[in-house]
């Protein structure tokens, strides 16, 4: 009991903390001038390639716009987005913006990886997050290069930015509250990749908040509606705002921590507060949470995706169907 009380009142002192650093924290003001986001066709096989021309389009408009009044940050990570050769399923560039980028053919794929962020992701850290390969963008390069080698059949990748990511020095880092919110909008992606390619295999990979917002998706669903996933894994992950893998709709779970992860220190604590729910229950690593562990190595909170690292490797195995040759935590 000690050890709980002592757990929540940490909790409760970072929320204090993080309401007086948020306002340093808060997300940007809309660019003036932005266009407003394009009538699209429905997610489709046969419409990707036209929705795929509008979004590079509208992406292209945005850094105009950000050109204008001189925002030269903004223009310069949005000129990388609308690089020849990417291709974006949706994007919106007001205030931290939005954008799920696809690596691959998604019509053909048989395997899909949607890769889901954690705090701190915006479109202006898209593609550079401290460095390129914490990034979602450059994670999720890695991932498709590796699930490219290890795969069988033919792979696809979502970089999946498509929900309202906390920062990290503010108070809705420790809330389920958009995680919630994010897990709703992650169904309705799932629900696009079933209309593109009802045969796929999709997994979830999802990495520190992501986790929370993964398993507010997962949870909500029907054992019908989660037939599709081939599987869920969690790494860098504070809770997934459940209280075991049991709760996530028969769905297997995989879950991995690096040795120097300094999310291992979070409290594994769910309590309501503030008109909300702080903290997101269970650690997955644990055993009694029921995940099945993966290695993930000697790493920190974002070294999950290197290049050549045990757990991209790991993680690719999972998501290309190759489980039994996971190694394990």
């Amino acid at each position: 009991m000690r050890a709980r009380r002592w757990g929540r009142r940490g909790l409760l002192v970072a929320v204090a903390a993080t309401l007086v650093l948020s306002v340093s924290a808060a997300a940007r003001s809309a660019v003036p001038g932005t266009p407003a986001p394009p009538r699209l066709p429905a997610v489709k096989a046969g419409t990707l390639d036209a929705r795929y021309a509008v979004m590079r389009a509208s992406i292209a408009a945005s850094a105009r716009a950000a050109h204008r009044i001189g925002d030269r940050d903004r223009e310069r990570h949005l000129h990388e987005l609308a690089a020849p050769g990417r291709n974006f399923l949706s994007f919106r560039a007001d205030g931290d913006g939005q954008a799920v980028e696809v690596l691959g053919d998604l019509a053909a794929a048989r395997r899909i990886a949607v890769l889901v962020p954690g705090s701190d992701t915006t479109i202006d850290t898209f593609d550079y997050l401290g460095s390129r390969r914490a990034s979602l963008g450059g994670g999720a390069r890695a991932l498709h290069d590796e699930l490219r080698r290890v795969s069988r059949t033919p792979v696809a990748v979502v970089a999946w930015y498509g929900y309202r990511a906390p920062r990290t020095m503010s108070r809705d880092v420790v809330s389920t509250a958009r995680a919630t919110e994010g897990g709703g909008r992650l169904q309705r992606l799932l629900e696009e990749l079933r209309a593109v390619h009802p045969a796929a295999r999709v997994t979830l990979l999802c990495h520190s908040y992501g986790s929370a917002v993964c398993g507010s998706a997962v949870g909500g669903m029907d054992r019908a509606a989660s037939s599709s996933l081939a599987g869920l894994a969690v790494f860098g992950s504070p809770g997934m705002g459940v209280e075991s893998a049991a709760d996530l709709s028969g769905v297997p779970v995989w879950a991995g921590r690096g040795a120097r992860d300094w999310i291992a220190g979070a409290p594994h604590i769910s309590l309501s507060a503030f008109g909300g729910t702080l903290g997101f229950g269970a650690d997955p690593v644990s055993g009694s949470f029921g995940a099945e562990p993966f290695a993930a190595g000697n790493g920190g909170h974002s070294d999950y995706l290197a290049p050549g690292s045990l757990p991209l490797h790991n993680l690719a195995l999972i998501a290309a169907g190759r489980t039994s040759e996971v190694s394990r935590g």
